[in-house]
């Protein structure tokens, strides 16, 4: 996956500092909507500095296309996976109001598990980003 960022500081002569403006389903065409609130943040992130980029500077970073398809099925299929099989698996078992907290724990357990690999995927630096080109 490539995207445009923006370089923010030089952090130590090999390692730069990026902002990646984090996308997402609106387009932030903010003209044609009601306003949803969003503003456009960024996503800050440590890369090896091989072009020579200076901070100001646009340039075309690229991360494993796998590990963000991995990251998004972590964060959103897992609970809802984890809810309906809560809430099937246990309907001989419980009533339906048993059913449903079984759901929700699951979900909540989903959620956990994201949460879990969000905090060891930071502490190795996060989601590993390499700068392609400068622009």
């Amino acid at each position: 996956m490539t995207q445009i960022a923006t370089v923010e500081k030089l952090l130590d002569g090999v390692y730069a500092e990026i902002a990646v403006p984090r996308k997402s389903a609106c387009g932030h065409d903010c003209e044609q909507c009601a306003g949803c609130g969003v503003t456009g943040a960024s996503v800050h992130a440590r890369v090896k500095n091989d072009l020579g980029a200076v901070p100001g500077q646009k340039v075309v970073v690229e991360s494993s296309t796998r590990s963000m398809l991995g990251i998004v099925g972590l964060v959103y299929l897992v609970p809802i996976a984890l809810f309906l099989l809560g809430y099937f698996l246990t309907g001989g078992l419980f009533s339906e109001s048993g059913r449903y907290l079984t759901a929700g724990i699951g979900f909540a357990a989903g959620i956990g598990l994201a949460v879990l690999y969000d905090r060891k995927l930071r502490s190795r630096g996060g989601l590993a980003f390499s700068i392609v080109r400068l622009l």
